[in-house]
């Protein structure tokens, strides 16, 4: 009821009978009428604003609330006349740079594209897609871990694995991002392309598959170089023009009149480093406390680090196996060396603003910020830059010689592929380093701001379990610094940020900020299970958390089954990581070790050559009796060449103790794989 209305009957009752009210009556009726009103009234304010925070959701890096409404991209197309729609998975970001140049380079083609997070749009609209004319939808896709989708594409993925939807009159066509050093090679694009097919929809281009561990950005050239004409022919149209360089960003500057808000390294919420809430996550991490940082090899010129962090309070919960994200920042002096080198201001606040103005992605990052900002938090400036980096950089040289430089680093030819990988690649140049070589080049340092990568998080296995460290999580990381061919430095982006944060007593303490990434690498539920651990060097780190949880159920008086640890490192000397913690464990009869050092004698040996001599205990650990499954099996550390030798390994000892042909010792494998008891965590 409204207040006003209450008022006003309750000025006219004693009117209408004085002689059954008193002055005191009236008054405490008309105060309960007017607060059963006024509680109906706000009932309804509140009903209303619950209804609003329901309707609207903060994006990252923009300012402005974005409606629900907008997940529809089939609206977004049909309002600004497009008919090109790229979807990406990315975690690193190389997905979805990918997919903007696809969106980019569409206008050629007269279709004018837009790029799409399959994370924030309704994915069932695709059904409808057939409505646009000449409409295509591309997807860049990345394969993650154990050929599984990257985050943001999970739940499309599932959506398509597990629906039925028809897709007939759909047009598509799928870019993979993988690495073949891991077995499930572009497994998520693979599916992807396949099953749209099985749906309906018509593939007008062939899959396209890139290989990370050879030239991702090669792969991608060649693929959408045939990609185009494919389409071309497909919708009986052609290309107009050649290919120009068009910005996706204008640039805003900010002299005299700053701001309100400007980010100084957040992920996604302004002050979110300054005011911290849960849930901690990518966007929004954590910042911890950096309890210990102490050295774990004993000698020689390499190091590692032994890092724990202080996530008491934060909610944040972890189970043995996940990983530890780390927000690192770049290298001061590389930082500095651009913008000598760009001739800029480096405290200058700027803003860079898609010129797209119906795309979702407003800025390349969050902004408004300064260009050291940018530079420092949020851009890669130390990874190798891509072919289409250096095209857009040929504008900017004043040498005529350096222009053709770049034009034959940038381009398709044999010769220029191979200039970029010896020039580029094996001279471990990065965006620094090139801009030093060739000195007449001076871009736009708001340009190289649109054309270089994310800064991405780095991800390092949990060295820790929770039953132990509730209260804390550890990591287990080799510090990265080598001499490059030019006679150079070159140094891990994170690994030496943090070897410089050694907390002291007496002092402010260290704030990393960080975030727990869920993993698949799991101990069996039963502590009976008997487990085979294999990870040299560094890749023992998630197993010392299996460990620490088997030692905690073993002293709680649960039966705890064979634990078995293969560790390889060079010198037991001087890199054999953990050696007291571990020593502790064999002799209290928890752990079972062997253990490779590969240089302290003639021949080396290593991690492999154990199990080939183990065959018997491995194949008693896995093998199958009476339909009983058997134990579980663990691969850890280098995918190039550790883990697929380990793998041909299994497969000869399965063939030979199992009795097996080479097909069913495989068959086997991929069991163990479905049923969970072979897992790996690997890395290139």
């Amino acid at each position: 009821m409204p207040e006003a209305e209450a008022g006003m009957r309750a000025k006219q009752m004693p009117e209408a009978s004085e002689s059954l009210f008193t002055t005191l009556d009236v008054v405490i009726i008309a105060i309960l009428v007017g607060g059963i009103g006024y509680y109906f009234l706000n009932k309804r304010k509140q009903e209303r604003d619950n209804a609003a925070k329901r309707t609207y959701s903060i994006q990252p890096s923009i300012t402005t609330l974005q409606s629900s409404t907008e997940t529809s991209f089939i609206t977004k197309l049909n309002s600004s006349g497009r008919s090109l729609v790229v979807f990406y998975g990315s975690q690193t970001g190389t997905g979805e740079e990918f997919a903007g140049r696809l969106a980019k380079e569409g206008i050629r083609y007269r279709m004018k594209g837009m790029v799409a997070d399959p994370e924030e749009c309704d994915m069932e609209e695709l059904v409808n897609l057939k409505t646009i004319p000449n409409s295509l939808a591309v997807f860049c896709l990345a394969t993650y871990g154990e050929g599984d989708p990257t985050d943001n594409a999970m739940e499309f993925f599932e959506w398509l694995k597990s629906g039925d939807a028809d897709l007939t009159g759909l047009n598509y066509a799928v870019f993979g991002l993988g690495n073949k050093t891991y077995e499930h090679y572009n497994e998520v694009a693979i599916y992807v392309d396949k099953r749209m097919e099985e749906l309906g929809a018509t593939r007008v281009y062939e899959l396209g598959l890139g290989d990370d561990d050879a030239n991702i950005e090669e792969d991608f050239i060649m693929w959408k170089d045939k990609f185009w004409p494919a389409v071309c022919d497909y919708f009986g149209i052609e290309s107009f023009g050649e290919e120009v360089s068009m910005r996706q960003y204008r640039l805003e500057e900010f002299v005299d009149d700053l701001p309100d808000r400007i980010f100084t390294g957040e992920m996604a919420r302004l002050h979110s480093l300054k005011n911290q809430r849960p849930p901690y996550d990518a966007k929004n991490p954590f910042l911890s406390k950096v309890l210990v940082n102490r050295e774990l090899h004993k000698n020689g010129d390499r190091s590692c680090m032994h890092i724990e962090f202080d996530i008491e309070g934060s909610k944040m919960r972890y189970e043995a196996g996940d990983h530890l994200a780390v927000y690192p920042v770049n290298n001061t002096e590389l930082v500095e060396k651009l913008g000598e080198l760009t001739g800029k201001d480096l405290n200058t606040v700027f803003c860079l603003i898609n010129t797209d103005e119906d795309s979702s992605k407003k800025h390349p990052f969050p902004s408004p910020c300064s260009y050291r900002t940018a530079l420092t938090h949020y851009l890669d400036i130390t990874s190798h830059p891509r072919t289409h980096v250096l095209k857009e950089l040929i504008e900017y040289c004043s040498d005529p010689e350096d222009k053709e430089k770049l034009k034959l680093l940038s381009s398709i030819s044999t010769e220029g592929k191979a200039l970029y990988q010896k020039w580029v690649i094996d001279d471990c140049r990065n965006i620094v380093h090139i801009l030093e070589d060739i000195p007449s080049c001076k871009p736009a340092l708001d340009h190289l701001c649109e054309l270089l990568p994310r800064l991405q998080p780095r991800y390092y296995s949990i060295s820790s379990s929770p039953k132990l460290y509730p209260d804390s999580v550890h990591i287990t990381a080799v510090v990265v610094e080598y001499e490059t061919p030019t006679g150079r430095t070159n140094k891990g982006v994170a690994t030496t940020w943090l070897k410089q944060k050694i907390p002291k007593e007496g002092e402010e303490p260290y704030i990393v900020p960080i975030f727990i990434r869920k993993s698949q690498f799991r101990l069996p539920s039963k502590t009976q299970t008997p487990i085979i651990m294999i990870g040299p060097g560094t890749g023992f780190a998630p197993f010392r958390g299996f460990i620490q949880e088997r030692n905690v159920a073993k002293e709680s008086g649960k039966p705890v089954g064979d634990t078995i640890l293969y560790f390889g490192c060079r010198k037991k000397s001087e890199d054999f990581i953990y050696q007291e913690e571990l020593e502790m464990y064999e002799k209290s009869g928890l752990l079972k070790m062997h253990l490779a050092f590969s240089r302290d004698q003639p021949e080396k040996i290593y991690v492999s050559h154990l199990l080939e001599k183990n065959a018997d205990e491995l194949w008693n650990v896995i093998k199958e009796d009476n339909n009983k499954s058997g134990g579980n099996l663990y691969i850890c550390g280098d995918a190039k060449s550790m883990a697929n030798d380990v793998r041909n390994i299994i497969l000869r000892i399965i063939q030979e103790k199992g009795g097996m042909t080479e097909q069913q010792a495989s068959t086997f494998l991929k069991k163990m794989e479905t049923q969970k008891r072979l897992s790996s965590d690997v890395w290139s």
